[in-house]
């Protein structure tokens, strides 16, 4: 296709390491490749992300998991039909801590392992003793209310037996500021993705308590949001970008490109952070502070275990959180809006042409899966990773009403 033919696609990110999909796509050539001509706009806030879809501004956007979810269920100031056609990787957040909170935990028995039981076992402790000595409630930032960041460190702390409405109070920061509020002593702990924990923990001011891979393992995090209107009218544009993502992300998991991966993404356009400080994202080697390293499997993944179809059992799960944390009730309409947000079939139709391995089914299970595992699937062999949650919770899909029935607050 010649350049005057190209499609003209607008889409927003935010300075985090998993718009890297989407960022690649435009700046490696993949989208050009496709026939299109990749506008990247960056963003401040998912706030500002979520209202200039919902306006227009943007055709797609990297968005948290939830929020078309949010958005198509009236959820946010502009409502917008918003569709998933694409995920643009799994894992990649951790909770990160003060310097002075961890001590407070390392006292109550954390180790600097990363294992979410006994960390949520010691910050327990430390919120129990707290509230005692008649302190105020530790303060921990999310990036926005329909998050996976949100949902995780609630599911996280109740499994942990720490009401989070109660024993701590959760207040919104925009990813890029979290560790200057860290610093400032605005809040005491996070839940971010990369490469915010890791500035942290490079300025000293910081230690990295646990990680979203180790809560749900290869579990759902940023998305490729699409105003429902716009993939309606052009859906030859949309499926060239899912192809052009789909090389893309390919490109980005393949451990021969990290170096230009993340100087790429070290770019002041981008996250405008060191490049070193990307590479713990890539490679799963964490530095947690205090001299403390770690590696974690499947930190973050662009591509491999089907890390791009989105899968309805992921948009489900949100949901029972949206419902468990009261942001909205639990009914037939609105669970039908859920499940229909996310969009296999638009991602089976645009990579079909590829020859890729396509799952076969629209969801799973989560949480079943042990180890690594080969899955019948349209193509090529397909293997999903393990999806334990933490506490050895299952999610079926298809009990939803039991599940929400048997969510504690804490």
């Amino acid at each position: 296709m010649s350049m005057a033919a190209a499609h003209q696609i607008t889409a927003g990110f935010m300075p985090l390491f998993d718009s890297a999909v989407l960022v690649a796509a435009g700046e490696m050539g993949f989208a050009a490749r496709e026939g299109i001509e990749l506008k990247l706009q960056r963003e401040t806030s998912w706030a500002n992300i979520r209202d200039r879809i919902a306006i227009g501004h943007f055709d797609v956007a990297h968005m948290l998991g939830p929020m078309p979810l949010a958005c198509s269920l009236g959820l946010t100031p502009l409502a917008s039909e918003t569709i998933v056609p694409f995920s643009l990787g799994l894992g990649g957040n951790c909770v990160t801590v003060s310097n002075a909170v961890w001590e407070g935990m390392a006292a109550h028995g954390a180790a600097p392992d990363l294992d979410p039981a006994r960390a949520g076992v010691a910050l327990g402790g430390l919120v129990r003793e707290r509230t005692a000595a008649g302190r105020e409630p530790l303060r921990f930032a999310v990036v926005h209310p329909h998050s996976g960041h949100n949902y995780e460190l609630r599911y996280w702390l109740a499994a942990c037996g720490i009401d989070p409405d109660r024993d701590i109070e959760i207040v919104i920061v925009p990813p890029p500021f979290m560790a200057d509020a860290l610093s400032a002593g605005r809040i005491d702990g996070y839940c971010v993705g990369e490469p915010w924990n890791s500035a942290s923990v490079a300025a000293g001011i910081g230690r990295i308590v646990t990680v979203k891979a180790l809560l749900w393992r290869n579990s759902p995090e940023k998305v490729l949001g699409v105003r429902k209107a716009w993939a309606e009218e052009h859906p030859d544009a949309l499926a060239a970008l899912l192809r052009a993502l789909h090389h893309s992300a390919r490109w980005c998991q393949d451990p021969a490109n990290r170096g230009d991966l993340a100087a790429l993404m070290a770019r002041h356009a981008f996250l405008g952070q060191p490049a070193a400080i990307q590479m713990p994202v890539l490679t799963g080697q964490l530095q947690l502070g205090g001299g403390s390293e770690r590696r974690v499997e499947d930190f973050f993944l662009p591509f491999d275990k089907a890390a791009n179809f989105p899968w309805k059992s992921h948009a489900l799960w949100f949901y029972t959180q949206m419902v468990r944390w009261g942001q909205l009730p639990h009914t037939p309409q609105n669970l039908a809006i859920a499940r229909d947000c996310y969009r296999p079939d638009l991602y089976r139709s645009a990579l079909k042409p590829l020859g890729v391995a396509l799952p076969g089914a629209n969801a799973k299970v989560e949480g079943a899966l042990k180890v690594a595992t080969p899955v019948g699937s349209a193509g090529a062999s397909l293997v999903l990773g393990p999806d334990g949650f933490f506490d050895g919770q299952i999610f079926d899909p298809d009990r939803i009403e039991a599940y929400i029935a048997g969510q504690k607050r804490a």
